[in-house]
């Protein structure tokens, strides 16, 4: 089972959909749904229903966060937001890094460790995706490409800032394509990523880290997932857009085992 030392995190990353009524419908169907779960629940809405989603969510185990940031405090930027403005509209956490963000919109590691870097010194928890692409997995080069994403987008950061920050390993080949990683394999990389942060930051750094996997998630896998030694949590794409789907993957512990 997931290591008791570290708390299991699951979080929903609702892209480009929802309007505010729409995501107030979710929040107030959702949150009686997953009340009892011992799991921290992180719901990623879009901008403008992250202050609507974050009140309606007070009182809960829900968390309300956002789904990108700058690195700027503020600054003539045109259409970007500045991780100040997510807190102050009611965000705890930010994702980071998506590979949708690294691939549709070619944002560097060097870019993602300055939002990182201002996320942290914001106030708001980074979650910070990393993963390789099917032709780098193909060419045996996936422990390569996690160890530089991990190594430049958490460039300086500090063995007391490192455990503020989640990691999400999402490999991009199970994006939205409805291939999932095994449990096993999603394990043997987790397992490896640990052993590159140890390396990095050091035993008692590493083993405070959350780490969590994405890549089409669904309730029918979310358990086995979850019982691997060094998966902490899940990022959770189309399935965390309907309650009912959303809610069994944070109530993954009643799934019966197969």
């Amino acid at each position: 089972m997931t290591q008791s030392k570290r708390p299991s995190v699951i979080a929903g990353n609702w892209k480009m959909y929802k309007t505010i009524d729409e995501s107030l419908e979710f929040v107030k169907e959702f949150i009686p749904l997953v009340a009892e779960s011992p799991a921290t629940v992180f719901l990623s809405v879009p901008y403008t229903s992250i202050h609507a989603a974050a009140e309606a969510a007070k009182g809960s185990n829900v968390v309300i966060g956002a789904q990108n940031m700058n690195d700027a405090t503020e600054g003539a930027f045109t259409g970007e937001i500045a991780g100040r403005m997510l807190v102050d509209a009611g965000a705890k956490f930010v994702i980071l890094g998506h590979s949708e963000r690294r691939h549709v919109f070619n944002e560097t590691d060097e870019f993602i460790n300055k939002k990182v870097k201002r996320a942290l010194s914001d106030g708001i928890v980074p979650i910070v995706c990393i993963g390789e692409t099917l032709e780098e997995r193909d060419a045996g080069k996936t422990h390569d490409i996690l160890k530089s994403q991990i190594t430049h987008s958490l460039d300086a950061v500090t063995h007391d800032e490192l455990p503020n920050i989640l990691i999400a390993y999402e490999p991009v080949w199970a994006i939205g394509t409805g291939k999932t990683a095994t449990p096993e394999l999603a394990q043997e990389v987790h397992a490896f990523c640990r052993e590159y942060i140890t390396k990095l930051w050091g035993e008692e750094s590493a083993e405070k880290v959350v780490i969590m996997y994405g890549g089409s998630v669904k309730p029918d896998n979310a358990r086995q997932l979850m019982d691997k030694k060094d998966i902490d949590g899940l990022l959770v794409g189309g399935a965390s857009l309907s309650p009912e789907s959303f809610s069994q993957i944070v109530n993954y512990q009643n799934a019966l085992t197969h």
